[in-house]
């Protein structure tokens, strides 16, 4: 198995992997899930933990708020839910594996979705939800039809000036 894993197109992702996926998981602040193709080759990677966090529900429908309020309690101060959710702290696919022997986002996408559910058959829970830079082509992606992430947030990171949108997702 190769353990190489380059992506140059969010450093944060590599940075994570390579310095920070061990440490974390020996923490027990995270699990890192190395996607392997049948060439023995790490073709990609996403990262799970679990997280309060809290959803205004000024955006919401009488639906979504019906249905988060299983999962949350809603602060009338603030008319924002505080719920225990699962995060997807990263996400990104291996560019170090040739064309062709790699993975698309969808498939990474289900292949969460799925450790995700099996987790919830065993504790519970139903709400996803995770971060990503303000850029239309992921806003595109994690909001399409299939995926269904919704925004809730944003803030910016005076680290890397970046600023994040915050989406979430019932299972």
């Amino acid at each position: 198995m190769s353990f190489r894993f380059s992506c140059p197109i969010n450093p944060e992702i590599e940075q994570f992997v390579v310095n920070n996926a061990i440490e974390f998981a020996r923490k027990k602040l995270s699990v890192t899930y190395f996607v392997v193709n049948e060439h023995g080759k790490i073709a990609a990677v996403f990262t799970l933990a679990h997280k309060a966090v809290e959803i205004g529900s000024a955006n919401l429908s009488n639906s979504k708020r019906k249905k988060i309020s299983r999962y949350a309690i809603l602060d009338l101060e603030s008319d924002s839910y505080t719920v225990s959710a699962f995060l997807i702290a990263q996400f990104g696919k291996n560019y170090a594996v040739d064309e062709g022997k790699g993975i698309n986002g969808n498939e990474l996408m289900d292949l969460t979705f799925e450790i995700l559910e099996k987790v919830q058959h065993d504790i519970g829970g139903g709400i996803v939800f995770l971060e990503c830079e303000d850029k239309v082509k992921l806003l595109n992606f994690y909001q399409s039809e299939k995926n269904g992430f919704m925004p809730f947030n944003e803030r910016y990171s005076v680290n890397d000036h970046t600023k994040y949108i915050q989406l979430f997702n019932f299972f």
